[in-house]
């Protein structure tokens, strides 16, 4: 879930988020979330607990409503959402955070349990995390993002020089070389689910299973024509943009605006996940889309992922993605954006 409560924070933050989250969406469509009794009972249920006392600790993205507990174990932070796909993508972004949690690059809230609250409700409950905006560890967070990326291309080069043996080394392995583009469960992007199916090519799995799916999207909601015939043109035109590459599938976060990071005292914290094994430059683009990086998170990156020859038209190209997802979660709003992308790229 995107844009879904990174208000596991200080006020500033609070506003900071909210602030950014207007940004990209009507404020109507962050809906009050209401904390019933029903709700309450059940997460003491699930969680086993017989303190749960909220701390004050509160807030919203444009998808979820968030608190702070107290708990018997500790404090935690839960997501509620009562849309139909709450579950859906809860359990996608409880499976994203697992994922980067066992690389041990960078630090995300650790996923507790996802919960049906009787009457409609999903919850999401996850680690509390004291955190302010980023800021002194931005550089950090860029080099911590370049190890999560790095993270299963190095799995694949141990796998190489151990000769891919059979018997197993020991200890036990939470985590395994992935050697296409995918992930095991469905993600969302917002509230929207992303195609997850594994392919052996990614120029094929961006094509098919994040553009089409947008514009198929477009098609059903508006029709639009002019879309429907730019996107014919640039289905031809994307292999040329990758070239003489080789992409090692990366794990990602998947939506890396401004409002889903931060940092406490011990460094950068990332969270609100939509990830799937993808082209590492795929997660950059979000992050140019709506600022809040500043130039040392991108040096530190760049200085362990150089950018490759044609960096630049295929950020445009990822571009397009989170654009059309705006478009198809809030409106014609980014209608402009995503065409301009289409006719520049096929020129």
């Amino acid at each position: 879930d995107s844009k879904g409560g990174g208000s596991r924070l200080t006020s500033g933050r609070a506003v900071a988020a909210s602030l950014l989250c207007s940004a990209r969406a009507p404020p109507a469509l962050a809906r009050a979330g209401r904390w019933g009794s029903s709700m309450e009972a059940a997460l003491k249920r699930e969680l086993g607990t017989s303190v749960l006392r909220p701390t004050g600790h509160s807030g919203g993205g444009c998808i979820s409503q968030g608190q702070s507990y107290d708990t018997d174990g500790g404090r935690v932070y839960v997501k509620s959402n009562s849309k139909a796909e709450a579950r859906r993508m809860f359990e996608g972004e409880m499976e994203s955070l697992s994922a980067i949690l066992q690389t041990q690059t960078v630090k995300v809230p650790k996923p507790i349990k996802v919960i049906d609250v009787p009457g409609g409700s999903t919850l999401f409950v996850m680690e509390h995390l004291e955190m302010r905006s980023l800021n002194r560890h931005s550089a950090k967070l860029g080099t911590q993002l370049a190890d999560l990326h790095l993270h299963n291309q190095k799995l694949g080069e141990k796998l190489k020089k151990e000769g891919n043996t059979v018997g197993k080394s020991e200890g036990k392995t939470d985590i395994q070389f992935v050697d296409r583009f995918g992930f095991h469960t469905v993600t969302c992007c917002g509230y929207l689910p992303q195609v997850n199916l594994w392919q052996n090519d990614w120029v094929t799995f961006y094509a098919r299973q994040r553009i089409q799916p947008q514009m198929d999207m477009v098609e059903k909601n508006s029709g639009d024509r002019e879309a429907r015939e730019l996107w014919a043109q640039l289905q031809l035109k994307i292999p040329s943009l990758f070239c003489d590459m080789e992409i090692v599938p990366a794990l990602l976060h998947g939506d890396l605006w401004g409002g889903n990071v931060a940092e406490d005292d011990s460094g950068p914290i990332i969270f609100d996940p939509a990830s799937f094994y993808g082209h590492s430059e795929y997660e950059l683009a979000i992050a140019g889309m709506f600022g809040g990086f500043s130039n040392s998170f991108y040096s530190a990156y760049h200085s362990k992922i150089p950018k490759a020859p044609g960096f630049e038209k295929r950020l445009k190209l990822y571009q397009l993605f989170h654009y059309m997802n705006h478009w198809n979660h809030f409106g014609s709003g980014y209608r402009g954006s995503s065409l301009n992308i289409m006719r520049n790229l096929v020129k």
